[in-house]
């Protein structure tokens, strides 16, 4: 799995422990619903640490707790 799909997946996870849709992110998180739509398409490869960053805001929590779970300490490195 790529880092951009566990993204991804813990934004889903996160949302639906809230009982939240995507709309309700982007307003929670100040951003528009096409950028929070844009993150959640796998098509696009990029999401920059401050859109990332937002998303935590909206959703009250802090960056440690989005990436604190066992998919992200298992990534493998990008460089070879």
């Amino acid at each position: 799995m790529s880092v951009k799909d566990i993204v991804v997946k813990r934004f889903q996870e996160l949302c639906s422990e809230r009982g939240i849709n995507t709309n309700e992110l982007a307003t929670r998180s100040g951003v528009t619903p096409s950028t929070a739509y844009s993150m959640m398409d796998k098509t696009r490869r990029d999401i920059s640490i401050v859109t990332i960053k937002k998303f935590c805001d909206g959703l009250e929590i802090t960056l440690g707790e989005f990436f604190t779970t066992p998919e992200f300490d298992s990534l493998e490195q990008e460089i070879e």
